[in-house]
């Protein structure tokens, strides 16, 4: 009896192209199971339930049992290309070039996208610096002024122009043949950028409850591409000014900001969060400049299919329409490229070293977050596994143990 026949007919690095051919007996006895299945489920008046012959199954869902066995049969064509290839596939394949005629072998070709063979030079002994710049008091004071702003509340402010900052209320009226139209409300903090420049503009040469006719002008960055650089005349009234009135820096307000028991004791944990802070950014700088030196040790060739893919997923990612994709492509291609090659070592790395997060090391960090969010680990579990993000997971914290991998055979010198 025939098998499958699977024939690789084009290969370069990161992609293959493989032709294939399903005997027709194979094709006929997927066209059985999935009739049995439409069989076991189906129906039909004048029927009972699993009792519905074959011959009405098929006609009644002949497109859904043709879609089911075809599924079937490129399924197990997949599973045997792997095999038979000893292929390293980074996704699943795409199916062209279908032809299925009745009573006749299917013949279609794989073309997929896999990750290829690397031998890396050098992965240590490298060089690095580690600086966590000081926290100065003026950054412990910004901070506690922002904290100051959040729990301002908007005071009415009478008989004053509005300045950077306030909360206004306006209406505003588009103004046709010297008629206005309806009016709009309006509430925004002037400076944030909510409002267009010349709009903010006018509004802060008025006081509470005057009107004024203006012409405006939507700057050449607007975001509605139709209106940039066109103007508009407009009717607008200023109806209230808020103004923050920041609360005094006070031990009360230690106290409300998170049950601190002085304003020092405040401060002090301000700070702490800062200098946590600047670790984990001079963390970063450690690891993003490990990256580059191991990179440049190892002169790995990005290849073109895996180029184009992280394009695509950048495009889908910022939402850039197909016209302007080739434009877009052209402009991130260095940096997708960089990508794929870092990419490429890391998972040799994980490949070679036996890196990869084991369940140990997820369950472990599911407990850990499921502890700083009082959540039972089992239903943070479900919840990652439903949004698809526990393979995120997975792979951040083989990342981590990359970077320890990595990082223990380098040296970093604090500074």
């Amino acid at each position: 009896m025939p098998e499958i026949e699977i024939r690789k007919t084009a290969e370069e690095p990161g992609a293959a192209s493989l032709t294939v051919t399903v005997p027709a007996d194979d094709v006929r006895a997927a066209e059985e199971r999935a009739t049995r299945t439409y069989q076991s489920r189906a129906r039909l008046p004048g029927f009972r339930k699993g009792k519905v012959p074959p011959a009405v199954i098929r006609k009644h869902f002949a497109d859904g049992i043709r879609q089911a066995a075809l599924e079937d049969v490129v399924r197990a064509s997949w599973k045997k290309a792997v095999e038979q290839e000893a292929l390293k596939p980074i996704a699943e394949p795409h199916v062209h070039n279908l032809k299925w005629e009745a009573g006749a072998p299917v013949t279609f070709e794989f073309h997929v996208e896999l990750r290829p063979e690397l031998k890396l030079g050098r992965i240590s002994g490298f060089k690095l610096k580690r600086t966590v710049p000081r926290i100065t008091t003026d950054q412990v004071d910004a901070q506690l002024h922002a904290l100051r702003e959040q729990k301002a509340p908007w005071v009415p402010v009478t008989g004053e122009k509005p300045r950077l900052k306030d909360l206004v209320s306006v209406t505003l009226a588009t103004i046709v043949e010297g008629n206005p139209g309806e009016p709009q409300r309006h509430e925004f903090v002037l400076g944030e950028g909510r409002a267009i420049p010349d709009v903010e503009e006018r509004v802060m040469t008025l006081t509470p409850g005057e009107t004024v006719d203006a012409t405006v002008r939507f700057p050449d960055d607007f975001p509605e591409e139709a209106k940039r650089g066109q103007t508009r005349s407009i009717h607008m009234t200023l109806h209230e000014v808020k103004r923050q009135e920041l609360p005094a820096l006070d031990e009360a307000f230690a106290r409300e900001v998170g049950d601190f028991e002085s304003l020092d004791a405040l401060r002090g944990a301000i700070r702490a969060d800062l200098e946590q802070e600047a670790g984990r950014d001079a963390d970063a700088r450690v690891r993003t400049d490990l990256l580059e030196q191991l990179t440049a040790a190892n002169q790995v060739v990005a290849p073109r299919p895996l180029v184009e893919r992280a394009l695509t997923v950048y495009a889908q990612a910022y939402g850039i329409p197909e016209e302007r994709f080739g434009e877009f492509a052209a402009e991130l291609r260095p940096v997708a490229e960089a990508q794929v090659r870092r990419d490429l070592i890391l998972d040799a790395l994980v490949e070679q070293h036996g890196l990869k997060a084991s369940e140990t090391d997820i369950d472990a960090r599911i407990q850990e977050l499921a502890a700083k969010r009082s959540v039972p680990a089992g239903e943070l579990y479900a919840q990652l596994e439903k949004s698809k993000r526990l393979r995120d997971l997975e792979r951040g914290l083989t990342e981590e143990k990359v970077f320890q991998f990595l990082l223990s055979q380098s040296t970093v010198e604090e500074g």
